[in-house]
């Protein structure tokens, strides 16, 4: 038989096929691959804290065998009867969260405040005293002589120890400075001609501009005054009133480092003291400790994310 030829027009009909059926198959490959590799880093973002909240719910003494992973093996709420045993843990949360709440608005506020002074071009002492901001980045006077001006300034355990200090930074004012620049003039010279001042160009057109990053610095602001503890224990250890919760986690955690010489714990949970021990131990507590800790900043974040995906310079006019 004649060997019959294949017609370009069949050719080309089965490489058109091939190509669609590999613009099909592409797509479904790509999205399968990319779904396993975000459930996967899903799963290692989140294991971490659920097995330490699995841990805190866990009998200590169970705890040190070793296999706690997504559940409890022996639930229990002793960890974190531990946690909660002394009447000062409220008050400590009260200080705390005080602490917090100022500090982030009054460094969000001055700092914001300052940032857009020092972004004006017309003011001629803008680079000196941001090279002077920039240099405490840099040089710090080191814990003794801030012990001793914190001692002359009468701040020693006072509630305002933990504010003052706080209500300027210098990385967050670089940041903000850097954020306003990207906000265009024409904003601020249509206000000036309405006959808008300083203040109120800066309270209604430069400070909504800026939420993203306000949101953005308003969180760290917040996690730092959360979690420190050490200026406590330097400024205020002698004044149980003004105790922050870190600070009473942190005392918790370090006697439970020795479960056997911890009567405080046994008595709080109406055990006796070889029972408490083997019931709480420095691995529990820990990780109950560290869900205490943690809880009060993850409520907030829901409501700082939608800042975070806004457009830059919402509002502003089109060049």
């Amino acid at each position: 038989m004649a060997n019959q030829s294949i017609s370009p027009e069949r050719v080309s009909a089965a490489a058109f096929n091939r190509r669609v059926g590999r613009s099909r198959i592409e797509p479904i490959l790509f999205n399968t691959i990319n779904t396993i590799f975000m459930i996967f880093l899903v799963i290692v973002t989140l294991y971490p804290f659920l097995n330490t909240i699995v841990v805190s719910l866990n009998a200590g003494n169970d705890t040190i065998r070793g296999g706690i992973y997504l559940w409890p093996r022996e639930f229990t709420l002793q960890n974190y009867k531990a946690v909660f045993v002394s009447g000062t843990i409220y008050d400590a949360f009260l200080i705390s969260v005080a602490r917090t709440v100022l500090s982030t608005i009054l460094n969000i506020f001055l700092t914001t405040m300052l940032a857009y002074t020092l972004s004006r071009r017309e003011y001629v002492f803008r680079k000196p005293i941001t090279t002077i901001f920039v240099l405490t980045m840099y040089f710090n006077a080191g814990l003794i002589p801030g012990y001793f001006l914190m001692k002359d300034l009468h701040l020693l355990n006072n509630f305002l120890v933990y504010v003052l200090p706080s209500m300027i930074s210098a990385f967050n004012l670089i940041v903000i400075r850097t954020y306003i620049g990207t906000i265009p003039e024409s904003l601020v010279e249509s206000a000036r001609i309405d006959g808008a001042g300083d203040f109120k160009i800066f309270w209604t057109i430069i400070f909504p501009l800026c939420k993203p990053v306000l949101a953005t610095i308003a969180l760290f602001v917040a996690v730092g005054a959360w979690n420190s503890w050490f200026d406590a224990f330097i400024y205020t250890s002698s004044k149980q009133e003004l105790s922050t919760l870190q600070y009473e986690l942190m005392k918790l955690l370090s006697s439970s480092m020795n479960a056997n010489s911890n009567p405080a714990v046994a008595a709080g949970v109406g055990m006796t003291q070889d029972t408490a021990a083997a019931r709480v131990t420095p691995l529990s507590i820990r990780a109950a400790v560290t869900v205490v800790a943690s809880v009060p900043i993850l409520l907030v974040y829901p409501f700082m994310q939608k800042y975070f995906v806004v457009g830059l310079n919402v509002g502003s006019v089109k060049e």
